[in-house]
């Protein structure tokens, strides 16, 4: 902070707790941060650890009353709430060593939030999950803002899981009819060497869009109470060279309550009680996982112009393709343009050669979704939809998935394929 001393000065004069002045004067700069910052942050618009949803854990709301009572009350309520975490979830490391560093602010010597030593290096892990639990409620989005990368969801999504690794927070979207509602969100960890894999074995954790799929219950007690593996690598790794196999999201081993925020080998861990609570929002097959560097939230009438300029994009390409007007239709497609194995060119001359022949064409996308892709370096969407086609000689329905790039002040179409 750029002004430690005024800030220890509040404190202490906050915390004249049972007579002794200055009580809290050894406690470092890290705890000092958020006991100084929480009123203002959640005077800001963030949510309060009391008005959690029911599906969110209540031992992390606690974890966050407990630093917030310090301010408010002092040590003595901080220790009771902390006692009550630790009797909820006697293997949480974390609780156990914010006890400890309460008790120990009575010598003098606080441990969890105090400096890091050559001979403590097992702590520094505990305290990056006590800030990015911590943060999570100190820089919350404002309650109706909107995650940009979801623009719209398929009817047959129920939910969608989206990830932002920056913050160790997986998020939980209900969808109402299209649009991305809030419901929950849970602490996660993700590998130890962080994000963007590239290849088998490198401990790190993939950003990119995946689905759920399938559900494992019977496996041994290091993957804690299940497991959901998701599509990696999906069909943009496989462009892009990146290999792999085995990411997952499961729980934690039964003497483990969390792990750190970097401490797996690529999968994405919840704590046991998070990963039953994610479970009633998990449809195998279906559920869409979004993982991010970091998400970006935008206010509701900003996300609903970036929705409607890309849904009407993704209609013109529709209705040119309709009209069989074959310049106007292919106008969509980006000159990087490519389609198993067709490049552009190619795909121009059979489209041509294709619309020779129709007198008449019907397409209908019953559902679809729209996800911004995460970690590449143009603006780009996934498009995932149900196509009906109809025309004079050929009726078929088919799922299909396209990449969306911008280029200047248009969305076209950098690759397309069918899936199944």
């Amino acid at each position: 902070m750029a002004d430690q001393a005024g800030a220890r000065r509040r404190l202490n004069a906050a915390f004249p707790s049972a007579g002794r002045p200055g009580l809290l004067r050894p406690l470092s700069h890290l705890l000092l941060a958020f006991v100084v910052a929480t009123p203002m942050a959640l005077a800001d618009g963030a949510s309060a650890p009391s008005s959690q949803p029911s599906s969110q854990s209540e031992v992390e709301a606690a974890l966050v009353r407990a630093i917030m009572l310090l301010r408010e009350s002092g040590l003595k309520s901080a220790l009771a709430e902390i006692e009550q975490i630790v009797a909820k979830a006697p293997n949480f490391r974390l609780g156990h060593l914010i006890k400890g560093d309460i008790l120990m602010a009575y010598a003098g010597t606080p441990v969890a939030f105090g400096p890091v030593s050559s001979t403590s290096s097992g702590i520094a892990p505990l305290q990056h999950e006590a800030r990015v639990r911590l943060q999570r409620f100190l820089d919350a989005p404002p309650p109706d803002f909107l995650p940009q990368p979801l623009l719209q969801l398929s009817a047959w999504q129920e939910h969608a899981v989206l990830i932002d690794t920056s913050r160790s927070r997986l998020y939980v979207f209900a969808n109402d009819n299209g649009k991305p509602r809030y419901v929950t969100d849970f602490y996660i960890s993700v590998g130890k060497n962080g994000v963007d894999k590239q290849r088998e074995g490198d401990q790190r954790t993939p950003i990119g869009v995946y689905t759920i799929t399938s559900s494992k219950e019977k496996l041994p007690d290091f993957y804690g109470a299940g497991a959901f593996p998701i599509s990696y690598p999906n069909d943009w790794d496989v462009r892009h060279g990146r290999n792999g196999h085995g990411i997952w999201l499961h729980g934690t081993p039964s003497e483990t309550y969390s792990r750190p925020p970097l401490a797996t080998d690529g999968c994405v861990v919840l704590t046991n009680d998070d990963l039953a609570r994610l479970t009633r929002f998990v449809d195998v097959g279906r559920t869409p996982v979004v993982i991010s560097h970091r998400v970006d939230w935008q206010a509701p009438g900003r996300w609903d112009l970036d929705r409607a300029a890309f849904m009407a994009s993704f209609e013109k390409w529709r209705a040119d393709w309709e009209s069989n007007q074959v310049d106007a239709y292919l106008g969509h497609y980006s000159p990087r343009f490519s389609s198993d194995g067709k490049n552009l060119a190619a795909w121009t001359a059979h489209k041509r050669k294709v619309a020779a022949g129709k007198s008449w064409i019907k397409v209908n996308v019953p559902t679809m979704s729209a996800v911004a892709y995460p970690g590449v370096e143009m603006e780009m969407m996934m498009v995932t939809f149900e196509q009906d086609y109809r025309s004079n000689n050929l009726s078929n329905r088919t799922f299909k998935r396209q990449y969306w790039i911008r280029e200047g002040d248009a969305w076209r179409i950098l690759h397309e394929s069918v899936i199944s």
